[in-house]
């Protein structure tokens, strides 16, 4: 069993230093990895960034990250990410990381992901220029997804975990309006968990949303926003899958 901790939009400043690194100090005791899913900066500024690692930095466990729009809104996200590497975090955006967790390996992909909306109510990819670089933002960022579950696929991980920003599925939205579902996530991220495979799906991002959801497929979504867990971070736990060529019991 893989315990998975998992954070995302703690919104963090100068002011909030070392308030969640109480919580995280117990992290070796309660989980195997700890996953940020974005929004970790109020405006994307790096004094705002070194907070974020200064929280992160020598946790014992390993850290995996995306960013969320917030951290891209001072227009310094190659900085920010840098700042969290250099704390020790795995900063994914369209790639994977595989980590060792004793004799298991869990696969971690992730990106940013971008809006667009959900089947029957989503935004195509046609008019003006601007509307067609908005879809095809996510769709790249989608496409980075798959590839990245994909990979991770071929290194025969024992759990598979997509990590973004955006939500996949309209389900862990649910109380938030509705009229801005678009600007929440994305039906092309579940889209590309559903065809590579993963056995979770986390995103943060909608403050007033759901925690649980599953894509179309079957494959679980957990909204952990801080706001919707209430709490520094909460733990799921994974079955390991059996690997390819282990012998049938």
């Amino acid at each position: 069993m893989i315990r998975v901790a998992a954070v995302g939009d703690i919104h963090m400043g100068p002011d909030t230093r070392g308030v969640l690194r109480p919580a995280f100090d117990t992290l070796p005791d309660c989980a195997d990895v700890l996953l940020l899913a974005g929004d970790l900066t109020r405006h994307g500024t790096t004094d705002e960034a070194r907070v974020v690692a200064d929280e992160i930095r020598g946790l014992g466990v390993p850290v995996v990250a995306v960013l969320g729009n917030h951290d891209h809104h001072d227009d310094r996200q190659d900085e920010v990410s840098e700042l969290l590497r250099d704390a020790g975090a795995h900063v994914l955006e369209g790639e994977a990381t595989v980590l060792a967790v004793g004799d298991a390996r869990v696969g971690v992909a992730g990106t940013k992901g971008f809006g667009g909306g959900f089947v029957g109510a989503s935004a195509g990819e046609f008019g003006e220029p601007v509307m067609k670089e908005f879809v095809r933002v996510s769709r790249r960022c989608a496409d980075g997804l798959r590839t990245a579950l994909e990979r991770l696929a071929e290194e025969d991980c024992d759990v598979r975990i997509a990590l973004t920003h955006y939500s996949p599925v309209p389900e862990t939205l649910a109380g938030e309006p509705p009229e801005i579902y678009p600007f929440l996530g994305s039906y092309l991220l579940a889209e590309a968990i559903d065809t590579a495979g993963a056995d979770l799906a986390v995103h943060g991002h909608a403050h007033a949303g759901s925690e649980h959801g599953m894509t179309t497929g079957g494959v679980k979504v957990r909204n952990v926003a801080q706001p919707v867990i209430g709490r520094a971070f909460h733990v799921y736990h994974l079955p390991l899958r059996e690997r390819v060529g282990a012998d049938a019991v």
